[in-house]
């Protein structure tokens, strides 16, 4: 019997491994992240500092709040951002045992006692 041959499949590329994000990616996200929510305050400061009545205080409450919620969102740490494809397992069969190695059937020893 001739043995399998492996054959790649050149269409599709797998991920092995589910490395997280580089060091300077993570830091690059982490810059994005924080400055958004910096520049979402610098709005909510000078909208308090234009509007009047309950949106003015609404917007002092934001300016206040949002940058301990940005650093909390910047700093959430390095998140693995990669899924790994489904594990496709190869079907395995069981070789078929030598002629020889097959037990002859056993007598119930319980029936001659």
């Amino acid at each position: 019997m001739p043995a399998a041959q492996f054959r790649p499949d050149s269409r599709q590329a797998y991920e092995i491994t589910g490395l997280a994000r580089s060091r300077a990616e993570d830091i690059a996200a982490r810059r994005r992240r924080y400055t958004f929510g910096m520049a979402l305050r610098t709005i909510c400061f000078v909208s308090a500092i234009v509007t009047t009545g309950w949106v003015r205080w609404t917007f002092v409450v934001g300016a206040i709040v949002l940058p301990y919620i940005a650093v909390v969102i910047a700093n959430a740490g390095r998140e693995p951002n990669r899924t790994l494809p489904p594990v496709a397992m190869p079907e395995r069969r069981a070789l078929p045992a030598p002629p020889s190695a097959q037990l002859p059937p056993q007598a119930d020893h319980a029936a001659q006692r």
